[in-house]
């Protein structure tokens, strides 16, 4: 099943290039909060299934071209990041590296991106106006869970798996001696963290370790890999996270980039696709206010 989040935060199932507005099936009372939509459908995904297929089938079908994508869970409680999780991506950065000696997420653990930073395909990522730092696109694979996780064993956490979307991590980079922001901070300017273009549930992704992920800019390949080649990987991942704190229904894991990584610039069109996922593209752009502190 492929579930849509667009608008004002309608839900919808994704058929073909359509989609089905099933908002109906879910509780009245979340019209007062509608980014939790998808916390809570996820979190009550058993009882709510099969509504909220029989509510798409009465609706209309309407043209993706006509509606505005956001992320498909616009509001997670956490945004999880894997650094360094492919091996040839480690060191490519050079100086720019945050990440020395050739350790691996397994090693780094992971960090955090702001769950404000997210946008959909139907959105743009906005560079701040006026910087002359550089900005990359990084490819990923995002992992959304599906259930309360705590100390689960990666024997076990494929269990905890709800879908799968794809994540752009945009980064702006350090400059050795000069600006060495913190990662997280680095890598959470709003709209840092395309999501989308809507969440493919796990069943329909039957094997997650095994998925070509690409990136274009402006119909360029820029990266080109197979999930296949995580150094750390998403059983894992899950194992790692839940051994810190507790995941929740809706949590978000971006499983790292591979290869390729590279800047882009306002102007510029990024295109993700990851097999049996989905594909999207966004523009980049300045923001249309310069910041009172500048970067």
């Amino acid at each position: 099943m492929k579930i849509a989040v667009y608008d004002d935060y309608r839900i919808g199932l994704v058929q073909g290039d359509t989609v089905r507005d099933a908002t109906a099936a879910l509780p009245a009372f979340l019209d007062a909060l509608p980014a939790q939509r998808m916390n809570w459908l996820i979190a009550h995904w058993a009882d709510t299934a099969q509504a909220l297929q029989q509510a798409a089938e009465s609706a209309a079908a309407i043209p993706l071209s006509q509606v505005t994508l956001l992320p498909p869970n616009p509001a997670p409680r956490h945004v999880f990041a894997a650094p360094a999780n492919y091996r040839k991506h480690i060191g490519e950065l050079g100086s720019r590296a945050v990440t020395q000696g050739g350790r691996s997420a397994r090693e780094q653990g992971f960090f955090l991106k702001a769950p404000g930073s997210l946008v959909g395909a139907g959105g743009a990522i906005e560079l701040p106006r006026g910087s002359a730092r550089r900005f990359d696109h990084e490819s990923e694979l995002a992992v959304i869970i599906g259930k309360p996780a705590r100390d689960v064993p990666r024997e076990e956490a494929m269990d905890y798996v709800f879908g799968y979307a794809c994540l752009i991590d945009a980064t702006m980079r350090i400059e050795k001696g000069v600006a060495e922001e913190e990662r997280s901070m680095r890598k959470s300017f709003a709209g840092f963290t395309p999501l989308g273009p809507w969440l493919v549930t796990a069943d329909e992704v039957p094997e997650p370790q095994a998925l070509a992920n690409r990136l274009w800019v402006n119909g360029e390949l820029r990266q080109s890999a197979n999930t296949a080649e995580m150094i750390v990987g998403i059983a894992e991942l899950i194992e790692l996270v839940s051994s810190v704190l507790p995941l929740q229904p809706g949590d978000v894991i971006a499983t790292g980039t591979p290869e390729g990584v590279g800047p882009f610039a306002p102007g510029d069109r990024v295109r993700i696709a990851i097999e049996g996922v989905g594909d999207m593209t966004l523009d980049v752009r300045e923001r249309a206010v310069r910041a009172p502190r500048p970067y």
